[in-house]
């Protein structure tokens, strides 16, 4: 899963939660479905921490010097 992108995982993520939603599988798929469900989470949320860790804003200050920070994102 290391090699996934976040746009990947997050399809997969979709899919598996659309097989879960429809009913069909037996408690033994569901329960495999969600595992994997919950791998593709915990993935797409280490890509998104690392991309938050590597976003900065450039800030030209005053003097003319040239400054970075953090750039956080707000969650809702």
């Amino acid at each position: 899963m290391e090699n996934k992108t976040y746009e990947e995982s997050m399809k997969e993520l979709e899919q598996v939660v659309k097989d879960l939603e429809s009913g069909e599988l037996s408690l033994d798929e569901s329960i495999k479905k969600f595992e994997k469900g919950m791998e593709l989470s915990k993935h797409c949320s280490s890509l998104l921490e690392d991309a938050e860790k590597k976003i900065t804003l450039l800030i030209e200050k005053e003097n003319g010097e040239v400054s970075e920070e953090s750039f956080e994102i707000d969650e809702e």
